[in-house]
């Protein structure tokens, strides 16, 4: 099979797999291109209540393909910003699921995605530094974001991996899981996940984001949602919400 990326959708989670496991699931430039419209689909589809991204096999992604960096890497940079920023702007939650390798072009995906959960025995690193490579400013902040800028420092200068317990202690990973336990406690959360409120979720997002400029909107759709009135009648009548409010075609 050649390099792609796979999906499907299941229960409202859509699932979007880095399928090329003779280079560890390594991004081409045709993974990195098909990975924004990918994206720009799940969005606007109303049965997608929440993304993972994960790796085929044992490993999340060996991140990009240097064969393609011959030509142009500033064209591959290119395409790798934007599939990140596209998934940094996914409108809904998003979870990487990581196991072994998730180094370079794939670090960089997982910190786009909302939470990660990472298997034991998973690495982590960000090695533009082995490359001779200038690492994105937005991607850098991003990471700054999750760890604070002395753990940026150490992965970026050094290049070195850490392993799942560091990724951890230093926020780059929100959960760490025995082995073999990884699907089980995805698909656990990801349930929560599609059971709660849309629009306590989107607005979540954006304000989680720094976008503050956004309140007047959020307020008026909670106004109009009523699905602040569904969660308090379900609650005083113990019994499940039925959230109505989805994210709007459009994203």
């Amino acid at each position: 099979m050649e390099p792609q990326l796979l999906h499907s959708v299941t229960d409202s989670v859509a699932t979007v797999v880095m399928h090329h496991p003779a280079k560890r699931n390594a991004m081409t430039a045709a993974m990195w291109a098909a990975l924004p419209p990918l994206l720009n689909a799940l969005a606007s589809d109303p049965a997608v209540r929440a993304l993972v991204l994960t790796g085929e096999g044992g490993t999340f992604c060996a991140g990009a393909d240097i064969s393609t960096l011959r030509g142009s890497p500033e064209e591959a940079q290119r395409l790798a910003v934007a599939a990140e920023e596209a998934l940094a702007a996914f409108p809904k939650p998003t979870l990487a699921a990581v196991r072994g390798h998730c180094v370079g072009g794939g670090a960089q995906l997982a910190a786009a995605c909302d939470l990660r959960f990472a298997e034991e025995g998973a690495l982590f690193g960000v090695t533009p530094a082995k490359l001779g490579i200038v690492y994105p400013s937005s991607s850098t902040r991003r990471l700054v974001s999750l760890t604070g800028p002395a753990a940026v420092k150490y992965l970026l200068f050094s290049g070195e991996l850490i392993d799942a317990g560091r990724a951890l202690r230093t926020g780059l990973v929100d959960e760490v899981l025995p082995e073999g336990e990884l699907a089980k406690r995805v698909a656990e959360f990801t349930r929560i996940l599609v059971s709660r409120s849309q629009l306590t979720q989107a607005a979540a997002k954006e304000f989680a984001d720094g976008r503050a400029d956004r309140d007047p909107y959020w307020t008026g759709q909670a106004r109009g949602s009523g699905d602040t009135a569904e969660g308090v009648a379900a609650f005083l009548e113990r019994r499940r919400p039925r959230f109505t409010w989805s994210v709007p075609a459009s994203g």
